[in-house]
């Protein structure tokens, strides 16, 4: 009878395990959804989009305000066009600029809102012009220029003494 019951209290913890590892694994995937709210469609292009995935968070002061909903390439522009499903509740001026940004140690991206000062608001289908958009910051493309400045810079500097720069005043 002992038994019995042991093995029943460690199937109860298991179980209860269980499932919170798959509420952490769903929170940490993004898979959460807005339960039943209603939201509104933004697009926005951007030249590069990174790692940015869909259903990565899109953020305004750090709260998160909607979803990346559809990725897609434009073949006339060869741009990233990306589709944002924004809460309804959250309401963005015409001249919100979007940024794709990275979060934390392992690299999310996200994209993050930041108003702007017009009156009037952004509405459902509404789209971002290029020109208030920022792309990802691509890791590879900085440290090549890093690279190619200090290599350019290591050429120009050539010591202009014949002797090693251990040149001393002779004129004494």
């Amino acid at each position: 009878m002992e038994r019995t019951t042991i093995d029943l209290w460690v199937g109860i913890f298991m179980v209860i395990g269980l499932g919170a590892l798959t509420i952490l694994a769903l929170k940490v995937g993004n898979t959460g959804s807005f339960a039943g709210s209603e939201t509104y469609l933004l697009t926005a292009t951007f030249t590069n989009i990174g790692g940015l995935k869909p259903r990565a968070a899109v953020k305004s002061a750090g709260v998160v305000v909607g979803r990346v909903g559809e990725i897609t390439f434009d073949n006339e522009k060869f741009l990233a066009k990306v589709a944002m499903n924004i809460e309804s509740r959250y309401k963005f001026p015409k001249d919100t600029s979007a940024s794709i940004l990275t979060a934390g140690l392992l690299g999310e991206q996200y994209i993050g809102l930041e108003g702007g000062a017009e009156e009037k608001m952004l509405a459902n289908g509404d789209a971002i012009p290029p020109s208030l958009t920022q792309s990802a910051v691509v890791l590879e493309k900085l440290i090549s220029q890093f690279m190619y400045s200090k290599a350019a810079e290591g050429g120009n500097n050539s010591s202009s003494n014949s002797d090693g720069g251990n040149s001393k005043n002779k004129n004494k």
